[in-house]
């Protein structure tokens, strides 16, 4: 089964062992990011730095100036933790290793410009804004978003491209020092604190028959026992029976139609702008009210858009059973890429890699992702090592 290893340029840049020792995993392919969000990353091997300190969302290549004169909204230069053309000098390290070299695309995640440009940002029924969630709905967001996808995609010498983030972003994130767990909010409460109210947004709900102001007003209200801590339900039913049926209904039919054409759009873009050949993938989950890295989609629908998707399977591989009906019923041929967390630290499970890429082939998946291989102890990637072995053995 092809598996690819996601890595970071400050992973292999300066590191001169870094490459053959991701090949020497059993890897066939890496997916090395080229646009990437802030983070504060662990080099556990690096012989020059234990911590990279990425400050704000960034591409980690060189800015294409001509494609961005004139426009307010553009992505922002790498500081110090990836200078120059870092992303290209990974790749071709990596790509001397013998390993086929794809691009990492984070989009709609971005605190610096949600600062810097705040009306871009999902306004929640509070009015709160989320800097780190671009409205997806806003004309030049999206804009933005297919340009941004196209420069950092499309990357010299690179065979295709995963694009992380291509849908609403919502409440949930990975903020540093977060303190918004107090509550659980479950998918129901997750959900309706995820609606946008800005401008764009309210002119959306009003053509699904919805006043955004009474919306607004509605939503805060359905949220009040949630915040007395009452269970708010689970799944879609949970939104229903805080929102009821028809007004649920027609925020998502909103929503929904905005992420679907937004992928369209993006991937379209990045298709005109690659080779011929390019494989593009999405960072995915079958549930399209979700918000997050993984967006939500209908599997049906972005199997017939992208050449495939990557789902998240570390807590389990079934988010991968929607995939695979559509495959069955249709979309022949498309990657269904199993991800799977190998750091121990962060929950992942190096050690059950054998079986669990086992489940999730039973499920339909085609490849596998491993999440990360520049985060991963030494211990992690020997046993990483260890289950590409014995899975490469099966295969022949």
């Amino acid at each position: 089964m092809r598996t690819s290893a996601f890595l970071y340029p400050w992973d292999v840049n300066g590191d001169p062992e870094a490459a053959a020792r991701t090949a020497g995993l059993g890897v066939r392919q890496v997916t090395l990011a080229s646009a990437y969000h802030s983070t504060r990353a662990l080099t556990p091997r690096h012989p020059r730095h234990r911590i990279v300190t990425a400050s704000h969302a960034a591409v980690l290549h060189p800015v294409d100036e001509a494609r961005w004169r004139g426009r307010a909204l553009r992505p922002y230069p790498a500081g110090d933790w990836a200078p120059g053309d870092a992303y290209g000098e990974a790749a071709a390290a990596l790509a001397g290793a013998g390993l086929d070299v794809h691009t990492w695309v984070v989009l709609a995640h971005n605190s610096l410009m949600g600062e810097e440009h705040p009306a871009t940002s999902v306004v929640n029924a509070y009015g709160d804004r989320y800097p780190w969630a671009p409205c997806v709905a806003q004309p030049a967001t999206r804009a933005y978003l297919a340009s941004l996808a196209v420069e950092a995609a499309v990357r010299p010498g690179a065979a295709g491209t995963e694009l992380e983030s291509l849908g609403w972003y919502g409440l949930a994130h990975l903020h540093a020092h977060d303190k918004t767990g107090g509550v659980p909010l479950g998918d129901a409460g997750q959900y309706l604190m995820s609606l946008c109210f800005c401008a764009v947004c309210a002119d959306g709900y009003d053509r699904q028959g919805l006043d955004a102001e009474e919306l607004a007003s509605f939503v805060r209200g359905a949220l009040e026992p949630v915040w007395r801590g009452e269970p708010s339900g689970g799944g879609w039913a949970g939104v229903e029976k805080l929102l009821g049926a028809g007004t649920a209904a027609a925020t998502r039919v909103w929503r929904d139609e905005v992420a679907r054409s937004l992928q369209e759009e993006t991937v379209a873009a990045v298709r005109s702008a690659a080779p011929a050949g390019f494989q593009v993938l999405l960072h995915a989950d079958p549930v399209s009210f979700h918000c997050g890295a993984n967006a939500g989609v209908d599997p049906g629908h972005i199997l017939s858009v992208a050449d495939g998707v990557v789902v998240p399977c570390t807590g389990g591989a079934g988010l991968l059973t929607p995939f695979a009906e559509a495959v069955r019923a249709g979309a022949r041929g498309r990657v269904l890429a199993a991800n799977f967390t190998v750091v121990s630290g962060m929950e992942g499970r190096p050690d059950g890699l054998a079986a669990d890429a086992a489940r999730a082939a039973e499920l339909g998946a085609t490849e596998l992702r491993l999440y990360h291989a520049g985060l991963a102890s030494d211990a992690d990637l020997e046993a990483v090592r260890g289950a590409l072995a014995g899975l490469a053995a099966l295969d022949d």
